[in-house]
């Protein structure tokens, strides 16, 4: 299956949720613990940015049991993550020293979690699910003590909160909110890139919320500092869960006012105007020069794409 086909017009990574979160069932100590031990009970085990995946008969499988989970050396300690069919989904972290142990092995493997998406090799499906086990074994491990006393904290609600057993303070996993935007100006969109991008690719600009900020003015402010741009008609796309550790990527348009680009070096590599028609070469990687969109794996793809095919409707 292709990209385009594994993620169509409007439907990027992470937002298909196939689990009913069942968050009724998260103060039910005994019945969690009953679920864990169930047999038909499943896991998505997480290391940093990777997945723990059985592989058998040529491919790779990312929901595994719990005794798989353990027995590759899964931490115990399961996050409840919902019910698929009747059936619990476990989140699972596993520690470096046991993740290393895998390496080399030929029934299981630590893959990336972005190639894996981008390839196809786990199914579009079940990404929201792998993201929201990544999100949360991620938001354990870097919140192990109280933010108010520093006493170690206890894990409850399923894995949804921590408790601190010495100033009595809850904890909640958080979710950072990012705008993430298409500028345009007539027949033309603005688009950035980064040092870390693969050689020849332009992607939307983006950035995070900051307090007491609306989206439209965070949208404004953001391509302003980035590329000098002020902007006004601020709109709502789509959003997209991102596990990277745990943000919301809130999809905006927006109509330029100027085209003059300033680019802040400290964010950008680089930004520039692109026409319609060379913008839909970069997406379908046709460009003559080489040049690239980004991947439909991620919302920016789809703000493109849907500007572009905007024309296309507008011109049958």
């Amino acid at each position: 299956m292709s990209a385009s086909n594994s993620f169509p017009l409007g439907q990027p990574a992470f937002v298909t949720n196939i689990l009913d979160r069942a968050a009724h069932l998260r103060g039910n100590e005994d019945k969690l613990f009953a679920l864990e031990s169930n047999p038909a009970s499943r896991a998505y085990v997480v290391h940093r940015d990777s997945l723990v995946v059985k592989q058998e008969n040529g491919a790779s499988r990312a929901l595994l049991s719990i005794e798989e989970a353990l027995k590759f050396g899964a931490n115990p300690g399961a996050i409840f993550l919902g019910l698929r069919e009747g059936a619990a989904v476990f989140g699972m972290g596993i520690s470096q020293t046991a993740a290393e142990k895998l390496v080399g092995r030929e029934d299981v493997a630590v893959t990336e979690l972005r190639g894996m998406a981008m390839q196809g090799v786990v199914p579009p499906e079940e990404l929201s699910a792998i993201a929201m086990a990544k999100s949360m074994v991620s938001w354990h491990q870097r919140h192990g003590y109280c933010a108010n006393c520093g006493t170690r904290t206890a894990m409850k609600e399923g894995g949804w909160k921590r408790d601190c057993p010495n100033c009595k303070a809850e904890h909640f996993p958080r979710t950072d909110p990012v705008v993430i935007m298409l500028v345009t100006s007539g027949d033309k969109c603005l688009l950035g890139r980064q040092k870390h991008f693969p050689q020849g690719m332009y992607s939307c600009l983006a950035g995070f919320v900051e307090a007491a900020e609306t989206i439209e003015d965070a949208v404004r402010r953001e391509i302003l500092e980035e590329s000098g741009i002020r902007c006004t008609d601020v709109g709502y796309y789509m959003t997209q869960p991102w596990p990277y550790p745990s943000s919301l990527m809130i999809g905006c348009t927006a109509r330029a006012l100027n085209e003059d680009i300033v680019v802040d070096r400290a964010e950008l590599e680089d930004a520039r105007w692109f026409p319609r028609d060379e913008a839909r070469l970069m997406l379908t990687r046709k460009h003559p020069e080489g040049l690239a969109g980004p991947h439909p794996f991620a919302i920016a793809h789809h703000l493109v794409g849907r500007w572009v095919r905007s024309d296309e409707n507008t011109s049958t």
